[in-house]
C-alpha cells in the first residue's frame, strides 16, 4: 500500500491555522514557513520512499531471537542509520546535546508521516526521544554528560521499564530491586514484560530507564525509583541484563517487544530516591502524545488505502443511474454508503491532526518555559489523556472503515488494511490503557481542579464561535457548537457533583465523559478551518477546491458526527448504580 504525506493539509493546519512560524518566533527558534515547507517536502519523501516500503514485510518477517540476540526486519537497519545520518534522530533533542531543538509544533508533522509509514519502525526511536526527555529534566550532570549526546542523535536507543508480570498499571506491585553500591552505582534485578525495542540490531547501546525499588523504600508507588541501565556499560563490557523472549503479538511485528530479565545490572539513579515516578511521568507525558499521533498516523494510512480503493472498485451502479456508461460498473465512491465511510475518516483524521497541532503548541510552551508559562502546563495535561484516548480509539475506527471499504479484500493480508487494523490495536493499550486515561482525565484533572481549566478552554472556543458568526454560512454550525460548549460546561459541573457524592461515579462516567469531551473539541476546531476556509475563498484563492473541501468537511462534521456527543452525555448521566448493582457472583454463563 502507497503512502504519501498530506502536506497540503499539514500546511493548513501549521500555517493557516496555528502560525507556526510565529510559535517558533515566541520560543526562539529561527524557523521561517520555507525552512519548515522543505524539511515537510523531505520528511514525505523520506518517509513514503524509505520507510514505508518496508511496513508490508516487517509484519510478515517478525523479529527474531537468537540465543540473548534480536534481529529486526529486513532493511530495517539500513533505514535507521538513513534516519540517524539525515538528522531525523536528532530533530527534537536539546542543543546542548547535538539536538536541533525543534519545536513538538514543528516536528509532530513528522512524526505523524513516520507512524503511517510504519508504526513497527517508528517505536524505536519514540520511545528514546521520550527518555532523553527524562534524562536531560532528572538526571545527573554526570548521566547527562555520558549518555545524552548519543540518545539524541540516534547513536544508542532508549527503553521505558514498568511493567512486570503482576504490576501492569498497578505499579504499586511493583518487586524490581535495585541494591547501592560503594561506588555510588546500584544493582537492578528483576524482569519486566513488554518493553519495546529492549532488545535489537539497529543500534550497539540500549539505555533501559528502569523502575526498581530500594531496599528501604516505603510500600506502594510511593517507593519507587528510576534508573539508568544500559546495554553496554561505560568501560565497554555487557551488562548482565538479557532478553529472555519476544512476546508473539497481534500487530506491530517489526516491533521487538521484550521480556527483559536484569541480573544485579548495574546502573545510576536517575532523580531522587523514590521519586522514580514523578521522573518517569516526564517520559510518559510525552509518550502519550506520541501515542495519539501513532493513533493519527494508522488512520491517515487507512483513510489513503481506503480512498484509493473507492476510487479504482467498480461495483454496481449509482443510486440515480450510470456515472460511468463507458465501463461495466461505477466506482464505489458514487455510492452514499462509501462516502459516509470516507468522510467520516476524513473528517476524523483532518480534525485530530489540528487538535495534535493544538497540544503541541501547548507542550512546547509549557517545556520551554517551566513556570513561565503555567496556563500551557494546565493545558497540555488537560488534553493529553483526551489526544491519546480518542486518537487511538479513532485509530481503530477509521482501520477498521479502512477494511469495511474494500469489503472481502480488506480482510485478506495482501492488502494491507488488516495490518493496518491489528498494529492500531496495541495503542488503545500501552502507555496506560484508554481507561485509565478517561481516569485520569476526571480524578486529576476535572477534579483537580474543579472544573476550572476545562472552563478556560470552553471560554476559549467560544471566542472562536463569536468569530465565526461573523460569516453568514456558518451560523448555523456556529450555534450548533456554541450550544455544545454550553452543555459541556453544564455536564462538567454536574459530573464533579456525581463524583464527590459517589467515588464510584469517577469510573462509571470517565469514558463517555472523555469521548464527550473529544467530539464537541473536534466540533470547535473545525468550526475554526471552516472559518479559515470561507476567508480564504472571500479573498479569492487559486485554490477554491481544497477550502471548498474544508467546508464540506466541516459540516459533515457537525450533521454527522458531533451527534455522537448525546449518545456519550446520555452515557454519562446514567450513572455508576446500573453498573455496580449486579453482584459480581451474578455474572454467570
Amino acid at each position: 500500500m502507497n503512502y504519501q504525506a498530506p502536506l497540503r493539509d499539514m500546511r493548513f493546519v501549521l500555517h493557516e491555522l496555528f502560525d507556526v512560524t510565529g510559535h517558533c518566533q515566541q520560543l526562539d527558534v529561527e524557523l521561517d514557513r520555507d525552512t519548515l515547507d522543505g524539511i515537510l517536502e523531505e520528511a514525505a519523501r523520506f518517509t513514503g520512499g524509505v520507510i514505508a516500503p518496508l511496513n508490508r514485510n516487517s509484519d510478515e518477517q517478525g523479529c527474531q531471537l537468537l540465543g540473548d540476540a534480536v534481529t529486526t526486519p529486513d532493511g530495517f537497519r539500513q533505514a535507521y542509520q538513513q534516519y540517524v545520518d539525515n538528522g531525523w534522530a536528532s530533530m527534537t533533542g536539546p542543543l546542548a546535546f547535538g539536538g536541533q531543538g525543534l519545536p513538538q509544533m514543528a516536528s509532530a508533522c513528522f512524526h505523524e508521516m513516520l507512524m503511517s509509514a510504519s508504526l513497527a519502525f517508528r517505536i524505536y526511536s519514540g520511545l528514546t526521544e521520550s527518555a532523553v526527555l527524562a534524562v536531560h529534566r532528572h538526571g545527573s550532570a554526570a548521566l547527562k554528560e555520558a549518555y545524552l549526546n548519543k540518545m539524541v542523535s540516534g547513536e544508542w536507543t532508549g527503553t521505558m521499564c514498568l511493567t512486570e508480570p503482576q504490576a501492569g498499571t498497578d505499579l504499586a506491585l511493583l518487586r524490581t530491586r535495585a541494591q547501592p553500591e560503594a561506588d555510588g552505582s546500584y544493582r537492578i534485578s528483576g524482569n519486566k514484560i513488554f518493553i519495546s525495542g529492549g532488545e535489537q540490531d539497529l543500534t550497539e547501546n540500549i539505555i533501559h530507564l528502569v523502575l526498581a525499588r530500594l531496599p528501604d523504600a516505603p510500600p506502594g508507588v510511593k517507593g519507587i525509583s528510576l534508573f539508568l541501565v544500559p546495554k553496554i556499560l561505560p568501560e565497554g563490557q555487557r551488562n548482565t541484563l538479557s532478553c529472555g523472549a519476544l512476546e508473539h503479538k497481534m500487530g506491530i511485528k517489526g516491533t521487538s517487544t521484550c521480556v527483559m530479565n536484569f541480573d544485579d545490572a548495574r546502573g545510576w539513579l536517575v532523580g531522587e530516591a523514590n521519586q522514580g515516578l514523578a521522573c518517569m511521568f516526564t517520559m510518559m507525558n510525552d509518550a502519550r502524545f506520541q501515542v495519539g499521533l501513532q493513533g493519527l498516523g494508522i488512520a491517515e494510512a487507512a483513510f489513503q488505502g481506503g480512498l484509493a480503493y473507492a476510487r479504482e472498485r467498480l461495483q454496481s451502479r449509482s443510486l440515480t443511474g450510470a456515472v460511468v456508461p463507458e465501463q461495466a460498473a461505477d466506482p464505489i465512491i458514487v455510492h452514499p454508503d462509501v462516502r459516509r465511510m470516507l468522510l467520516t475518516q476524513k473528517a476524523l483524521v483532518e480534525g485530530c491532526r489540528m487538535f495534535a497541532t493544538y497540544t503541541a503548541r501547548q507542550l512546547d510552551l509549557e517545556q520551554a518555559g517551566g513556570n513561565d508559562h503555567p496556563a500551557a502546563k494546565r493545558r497540555a495535561a488537560l488534553l493529553i489523556p483526551i489526544v491519546k484516548a480518542f486518537f487511538t480509539d479513532v485509530g481503530q475506527e477509521v482501520a477498521s472503515l479502512g477494511v469495511q471499504l474494500y469489503g472481502g479484500h480488506g480482510y485478506i493480508r495482501e492488502w494491507g488494511m488488516e495490518q493496518l487494523m491489528r498494529d492500531s490495536r496495541i495503542t488503545q493499550l500501552y502507555e496506560g490503557t484508554n481507561g485509565i486515561q478517561a481516569l485520569d482525565l476526571i480524578r486529576r484533572k476535572l477534579l483537580g481542579d474543579g472544573g476550572a481549566e476545562l472552563n478556560a478552554l470552553i471560554d476559549e472556543f467560544t471566542e472562536i464561535v463569536e468569530a465565526a458568526r461573523g460569516q453568514t454560512a456558518l451560523h448555523e454550525m456556529a450555534d450548533t457548537i456554541s450550544q455544545r460548549l454550553a452543555e459541556w460546561r453544564a455536564l462538567g459541573r454536574s459530573v464533579i457533583d456525581a463524583c464527590q457524592r459517589d467515588p464510584q461515579e469517577i469510573g462509571a462516567v470517565s469514558v463517555d465523559f472523555l469521548a464527550y469531551s473529544a467530539y464537541v473539541l473536534l466540533g470547535g476546531f473545525w468550526l475554526q478551518a471552516a472559518l479559515r476556509a470561507q476567508q480564504a475563498l472571500g479573498q479569492g484563492s487559486a485554490e477554491a477546491a481544497f477550502y471548498q473541501a474544508k467546508l464540506h468537511t466541516a459540516d459533515f462534521y457537525w450533521r454527522r458526527l458531533l451527534p455522537r456527543a448525546s449518545a456519550h452525555r446520555d452515557a454519562v448521566i446514567g450513572g455508576a448504580n446500573c453498573l455496580m448493582a449486579l453482584p459480581a457472583s451474578d455474572f454467570s454463563f
